[in-house]
């Protein structure tokens, strides 16, 4: 069918020439529908960048946008005789609009270095204080901390390199934020905050900071949401991230490597790993790297291949691993070290060792009993879960009987 325009392209050049957003057409044809919302702006991404068809939904296009019908299904079969979608890029993943194009017309005080070095201590503040205080708890301070930052750059002048800098301040908060959002149970929020500091780290021109936001939402989305969405957020991470330092490039190889993993995609999981493992053992040429990445470490590229091989159901891969690192992990970072414990827990089940399993999970339980996470909370229930098949041993038995409520 050459010479015919594929459907997803066909989507966004129709939808972008009448000046509408993606949550616009998704809106518009919910209403066309005549039912209840059930598109959204994703939805819509996923026709535009080819990697779902809109089927059912044509006869809806060609109402609002007032095209032939038969014109979408000659562009639906193009689209399936393509030989592969467009590699998604950082830019497909930024928020619509502009969250700081109305803030050019500023008034109010000048700012200028010191502030911008205020800023940054917060940020560090509140990544330090996320190691010992979690989600729940900390979700207030991390959301008020974000607004004050918007609110900073929207009312106050400054030239254009402490403008970058506050940018890149709200953008390393954001991702910080993201996180607590995320740990705290509010996705949704979180998602919306990854994509804030998304904008802001694109705007700042900073490549590797956009990298490390957008494979913070594709960790969130392989957990939470579409799995395949996340390998290819997680994949623009890392192809738009340039010239980043190897500690970063390693990280968002990690990403990739983990939303492989959750979309049951073993070989390139296996794959990513491996090229992350290189990347961490790279010598920096002098570049200072981001302060972000201070907690990337080859122990941690261990925790990431133990959850890997765990969810992968290779045992006498993942165990070694996660007994080498949990014998020396500071104990004073319960969310992780009960996380870590929770993963061990499930490796053992799936060795056929259950009575170390219910003993591996009845420490994880209690470790994280008044950590406030949505995280253990939900890999307690999926530890709970595993060790529903071994009930008849007894260590499993008195454990279920302990937490039924899971």
């Amino acid at each position: 069918m050459a010479g015919v325009e594929n459907i997803g392209p066909m989507i966004r050049r129709l939808r972008q020439e009448r000046g509408w957003s993606q949550s616009d057409l998704a809106r518009k044809l919910n209403d066309a529908a005549g039912g209840s919302p059930t598109l959204d702006r994703q939805h819509v991404y996923r026709w535009e960048t080819g990697r779902r068809t809109p089927r059912d939904w044509l006869p809806f296009l060609a109402a609002v946008f007032r095209v032939d019908v038969e014109t979408l299904e000659r562009a639906t079969a193009a689209g399936r005789t393509a030989a592969t979608p467009p590699v998604p890029t950082v830019a497909d993943f930024l928020p619509e609009g502009d969250p700081f194009a109305p803030l050019a017309t500023r008034e109010g005080r000048r700012i200028g270095a010191s502030t911008v070095a205020d800023l940054n201590g917060r940020v560090h503040g509140l990544r330090l204080a996320d190691d010992v205080v979690y989600g729940r708890d900390l979700i207030g301070r991390a959301l008020r901390e974000l607004r004050a930052a918007v609110t900073l750059y929207r009312e106050s002048t400054f030239t254009d390199e402490t403008g970058r800098q506050l940018l890149q301040g709200i953008g390393e908060l954001a991702q910080i934020a993201g996180w607590i959002a995320s740990d705290a149970g509010q996705h949704e929020d979180a998602e919306r905050i990854y994509r804030l500091g998304l904008s802001a780290a694109h705007q700042a021109g900073d490549a590797t900071l956009a990298g490390n936001l957008l494979g913070s939402l594709a960790y969130q989305t392989a957990n939470m949401g579409d799995p395949l969405e996340a390998v290819a957020m997680a994949q623009a991470a890392a192809d738009g991230a340039g010239e980043a330092p190897p500690r970063a490039r390693a990280l968002y190889l990690d990403r990739v490597a983990w939303a492989h993993t959750q979309a049951g995609q073993a070989q390139p999981a296996m794959r990513a790993l491996g090229e992350a493992g290189e990347a961490i053992t790279e010598h920096t040429d002098g570049t200072e790297e981001p302060g972000y990445l201070y907690w990337v470490s080859p122990d941690e590229l261990k925790v990431m291949e133990a959850r890997v091989y765990t969810e992968l159901h290779r045992p006498l891969r993942a165990v070694p691993r996660l007994r080498d690192v949990l014998g020396q992990y500071d104990a004073t970072h319960a969310r992780e070290l009960a996380l870590y414990l929770s993963w061990l827990a499930v490796a053992l089940a799936d060795a056929n060792e259950p009575e170390e399993a219910a003993a591996t999970a009845d420490r994880m339980i209690r470790m994280s009993a008044d950590v406030a996470s949505d995280r253990t909370d939900g890999r307690a229930a999926v530890v709970l879960k595993r060790l529903e098949d071994f009930r008849d041993v007894p260590e499993v038995a008195s454990l279920l009987e302990e937490f039924p409520a899971a």
